[in-house]
């Protein structure tokens, strides 16, 4: 190992160094050496198409979705207003029209 940090933007492990810099040469991020990581920044989501999400974002569905339990569907291009976003496999809450309080999985949403 090289003792390098990862990436805080994308988690890269192939960043190297510039100078007094850390570069990471997948998503372009330079970053200075002595900078602390902040631990705020360490759970992130992104939607299918690798936006980060945020609480009160709104989203589409962008796969016709089984409700379990039920028969009903929620099908691909609703959209979900003023999502929150939790801790777990299914990370986000929110309430879907005619359906109700659902938590989804961010890779099935794309931000609208």
């Amino acid at each position: 190992m090289s003792g390098l940090p990862k990436c805080p933007q994308c988690g890269s492990e192939f960043a190297y160094e510039d100078g007094a810099m850390y570069v990471c040469p997948e998503c372009a991020h330079e970053w200075v050496k002595d900078a602390a990581p902040d631990v705020d920044d360490a759970r992130v989501v992104r939607d299918a198409n690798g936006n980060v999400l945020q609480d009160g974002d709104t989203v589409t569905v962008i796969k016709d979705l089984k409700v379990k339990g039920s028969s009903s569907v929620i099908k691909v291009g609703a959209k979900v207003k003023i999502i929150r976003l939790v801790e777990g496999d299914h990370d986000i809450d929110c309430k879907v029209d005619g359906i109700g309080a659902m938590q989804l999985k961010s890779e099935f949403v794309k931000k609208a």
